[in-house]
């Protein structure tokens, strides 16, 4: 259920299925989104982003972090929300897709949590179209719930990224 990383190597070289995932928590707009921990790299606060001409919609440019171009997911237009000015919480989280780096802009990153595979549930059937593709399931934390991300689905609808052509050179750098 949850992409790539369900498995871990055991001390004789097999594979199991890990029982417990660590998802970091953070939000967009007022609903709160997870994703397994081993997928992010680092969380920075925002650097000075560079439009990309002819980029799709969601993504807000590239940033330049320690010599690396890294292109930037703004998380709320990519789920049509509105788009506030950053405050002092906004964050970019460093994330690794298809052997890529990318950088997902969020409102807050508010912690990791453990859980269990029985706290995971499936995504909610009411969520119809394109968006419902976004979502691996739901889970628990305190009074909300936790929407988790499915990083390769957002960075391949229809408006399919191609981090290929996102370099330096596009970059103007």
């Amino acid at each position: 259920m949850i992409a790539q990383t369900d498995t871990e190597k055991n001390s004789d070289g097999s594979a199991s299925v890990r029982q417990e995932i660590q998802l970091a928590c953070f939000r967009v707009g007022s609903l709160y989104y997870g994703i397994d921990i081993l997928r992010i790299r680092e969380v920075i606060r925002p650097l000075r982003i560079t439009p990309i001409p002819k980029a799709p919609a969601f993504v807000e440019g590239v940033v330049n972090l320690r010599g690396t171009v890294i292109p930037v997911v703004d998380l709320r237009r990519r789920f049509d929300l509105e788009i506030p000015e950053d405050d002092r919480r906004t964050r970019i989280m460093i994330c690794a897709v298809y052997g890529r780096i990318i950088g997902l802009k969020v409102d807050e990153v508010a912690e990791v949590r453990s859980y269990g595979r029985v706290d995971i549930q499936p995504a909610p059937h009411f969520i119809k179209g394109r968006e419902a593709e976004f979502f691996l399931g739901v889970c628990r934390r305190d009074d909300d719930l936790i929407m988790i991300l499915d990083l390769e689905k957002i960075l391949t609808s229809e408006e399919r990224i191609d981090l290929e052509s996102v370099g330096p050179e596009a970059a103007g750098d």
